[in-house]
């Protein structure tokens, strides 16, 4: 068992010392305890014969909840439980409590729970894939389309080291709360990062501010064991003596400690950096892994256009005549047209599995609508439906045919049974974010 050496005996805690520690002991231990019925039921749910980035990465999202979503409501509800348990605490356990020991044990599980959730945002930042390349359907989007949180995600997808350097600063501050040493340092980097990004979600309309917040929580309440310190010696100037207590175990325990933590890195750091590196390697999540048509990715200008057998002449305010159409390397097409869109948001990081669920290059944007569509190459055709769940009755069956390199047509029907007809010629456009990605740091780009 942790015992600790007679030079490190108890401090004098002062009776409001002693309230305010067990009020926020017993706050920020239920903050980390899984005590949500949410994260067992993803914890059972894992295939853990072939572990993959996502379950680890929601594993070190959980933040309890009691109202379903996540919302200050929750830290009221554990504040309330925590006053409760503040006032009955002396009343239900009558011995002799160590508060130094039991103050130490607490940030030690803080300081594990906190590293988790800020190593796993590391990964996927730290390998570009949390905010990825833009597709070509949203280099060929109007700025104004966009929503304000769409906008900052593909401003930070378009400086891929850039993105990677905010994923190594993370890591860095996530592996440095393994230390017990340096758990102030680590602290130091995580509050104005974690505060960053809460400011960012609030000012670009995210979804994240709450458990950025929960973050900065965490990391303030293990700031505050060397906080009254720190502004002592270096705004005061005064003498400060540093906080001398440490556990010593005997040599049993110690094996268990060191098994214990280097099982939590191997797990958390190597094996999902791995797994986050893999995923890297396949592309990213927030794109459907299905291939599209070959060789027919890029921007078309549709030439000619009918709609029931009747030409419709290319037109920005018509709400039926398509402008342009993308072809996706993956199984996408986007159409422009001014038919009214109703915006799908995915305001938080998700990690979907499947294609249908991939909505991040439609999440956030209008003036275009974008299909999901299967090959029948048989038959030569192409069965569309919206990726949109607000429009789930819009659909094709297209037939296509290629006449040349450049040159593609679409016909066929809608579940309407209205016809179409489409003549789409490709634009042979560069795009300067690809561009510069293939040429990397040292290339000259020329236009």
């Amino acid at each position: 068992m942790a015992k600790t050496l007679e030079i490190n005996s108890q401090s004098e805690w002062s009776s409001t010392e002693k309230l305010v520690f067990k009020f926020f002991g017993i706050y920020f231990f239920l903050q980390v305890l899984p005590i949500d019925i949410r994260f067992f039921k993803h914890f059972f749910s894992i295939n853990w014969l072939n572990v993959g980035y996502p379950d680890i990465f929601y594993l070190s999202k959980y933040a309890p909840s009691f109202t379903g979503d996540d919302n200050f409501v929750n830290w009221l509800i554990i504040a309330v439980i925590a006053g409760i348990g503040t006032i009955l605490w002396d009343k239900i356990y009558k011995k002799d409590i160590n508060y130094d020991q039991l103050y130490y044990w607490i940030r030690v599980v803080v300081r594990y729970r906190l590293a988790i959730g800020v190593i796993a945002y590391g990964f996927l930042k730290f390998f570009p894939i949390q905010s990825p390349i833009p597709s070509i359907s949203n280099l060929n989007t109007e700025y104004g389309d966009f929503t304000a949180w769409k906008l900052f995600s593909l401003g930070l997808g378009v400086v891929p080291s850039y993105q990677s350097f905010l994923g190594l600063i993370e890591i860095v501050g996530g592996l440095l709360l393994l230390n017990r040493k340096t758990t102030t340092i680590a602290t130091l980097i995580i509050l104005p990062f974690a505060g960053n990004v809460a400011i960012s979600n609030i000012a670009y309309e995210g979804g994240e501010y709450v458990y950025a917040f929960y973050l900065i929580a965490l990391a303030l309440y293990l700031f505050a064991f060397d906080g009254i310190r720190l502004f002592n010696l270096l705004s005061l100037e005064k003498p400060t003596l540093p906080n001398r207590f440490h556990p010593v175990f005997d040599k049993k325990w110690s094996q268990v400690r060191i098994a214990i933590k280097f099982t939590y890195i191997l797990f958390f750091v190597i094996f999902y950096g791995l797994k986050t590196y893999g995923g890297y390697q396949k592309g990213s999540y927030h794109f459907p892994e299905k291939k599209g048509l070959e060789n027919t990715a890029g921007l078309y200008n549709v030439s000619e256009f009918k709609w029931n057998n009747q030409s419709v002449p290319y037109s920005k305010t018509d709400t039926i005549r398509w402008q342009n159409v993308v072809f996706e390397k993956w199984n996408t097409i986007s159409i422009k047209s001014n038919k009214s869109v109703i915006l799908t948001h995915l305001p938080t990081e998700e990690i979907f599995k499947e294609d249908a669920s991939r909505v991040y290059e439609l999440s956030g944007s209008q003036g275009r609508h974008y299909y999901q569509y299967s090959i029948d190459s048989s038959k030569s055709t192409l069965s569309l439906s919206n990726k949109n769940v607000n429009h789930p009755n819009d659909q094709f069956t297209l037939s296509f045919k290629k006449l040349n390199d450049s040159t593609l047509v679409l016909s066929g029907v809608n579940t309407q049974h209205d016809s179409v007809y489409a003549v789409l010629n490709k634009v042979n456009k560069k795009y300067l974010t690809f561009e510069a990605q293939k040429l990397g740091r040292r290339g000259v780009l020329k236009l």
